[in-house]
């Protein structure tokens, strides 16, 4: 079928309809991918382009065609995005290997991080895209969160498909399309989109390792060398005394220089931030254990925070809710 039962993105706040100009559609797409190149078989071709998008959490979500043949290519790494590229109608050449091509059709999907990667696709004129656009960073997070470790070049570097109708991925990207048409709210502190931010990085993980040969479940054992897991072991036990980075490098025999490096190489993040979510999940933890006459502020200083609302901002950018609203649930407030 022509949009695989997937509906379209309707909202009137988020949809952007069509345009037949190309500076209009070019600006577009360095919004929501990045910047690219873009050829045609003719100068004179105008666009009959498909312009609608969404945001859900971190993750920007187009259903998109440029309505004419179009040849992409020199897609920046600089803007650090991996696009998942799902085929509605028509059909769509992928650069998978330097030496072979991918080819999509209706209700199969394709996988590059264009942060690792050079890529290139051809589209024909019949073409009609359901794409996410998804930060890097936000995937290296979630393998972090499930799976301990952040995978390594063997999957960044990987450009492959996937899916296909009647697929769990092409499930829940019906489901995600379902939600965004209702209309509910998806912005980035909003927990069902945190939700589905979540559910969609797990299963593409899921999807991306089994093609790359990567495994999720005991990748974390041979990912890292020795001082980055001790470090890891380390900050965890010590979160509540937050230790500079170069104290927790001289504990485990290396310099600030090579613990950073090593961190983000094997986990795709630098120990300042790993010690930062460390602390955040331990203030967590003590708000939801927090006695009936504890305040934020008596937690928060208990954890060495000095700065409040920069906490609280930060708190709510990981949590999806502000320390009081945490403090509420505690047992002792019910």
């Amino acid at each position: 079928m022509h949009d695989m039962d997937l509906p379209l993105l309707a909202d009137p706040d988020t949809s952007e309809g069509s345009s037949t100009d190309w500076d209009e559609v070019n600006e577009f797409c360095r919004r929501v991918y990045m910047p690219y190149r873009v050829s045609t078989s003719g100068r004179l071709i105008r666009p009959q382009a498909t312009l609608q998008g969404a945001e859900v959490a971190r993750i920007k979500v187009t259903r998109f065609a440029y309505g004419v043949p179009v040849h992409l290519d020199q897609f920046d790494p600089e803007a650090g995005n991996i696009l998942v590229l799902t085929t509605l109608s028509g059909a769509v050449r992928h650069k998978e290997t330097n030496t072979t091509a991918a080819h999509t059709s209706a209700g199969s999907s394709f996988v590059v991080d264009c942060s690792r990667t050079d890529y290139w696709l051809d589209a024909d004129r019949d073409h009609l895209q359901l794409n996410l656009t998804i930060p890097h960073q936000v995937m290296a997070e979630t393998a972090h969160r499930w799976f301990g470790f952040v995978p390594d070049d063997r999957l960044w570097t990987r450009r492959t498909g996937f899916g296909g109708p009647g697929s769990r991925w092409h499930m829940l990207l019906s489901y995600l399309t379902q939600t965004i048409r209702s209309g509910g709210s998806l912005g980035a502190g909003a927990p069902l989109a945190r939700h589905l931010e979540e559910m969609l990085c797990i299963d593409l993980l899921h999807h991306w390792a089994e093609r790359a040969g990567v495994s999720l479940e005991t990748g974390a054992r041979a990912a890292a060398p020795r001082y980055v897991r001790e470090a890891e072991m380390l900050m965890e036990s010590l979160a509540q005394e937050a230790p500079t980075i170069g104290e927790v490098a001289r504990q485990v025999g290396v310099s600030a220089r090579t613990l950073s490096e090593g961190f983000l190489r094997f986990r795709g993040i630098n120990p300042r931030d790993f010690l930062r979510d460390r602390r955040l999940e331990g203030l967590r933890a003590a708000l939801l254990a927090a006695g009936p006459h504890e305040t934020v502020t008596s937690v928060a200083g208990m954890w060495g925070y000095v700065n409040f609302g920069a906490m609280a901002g930060r708190y709510r950018a990981r949590f999806g809710e502000l320390p009081s609203a945490t403090l509420k649930r505690a047992p002792g407030r019910r």
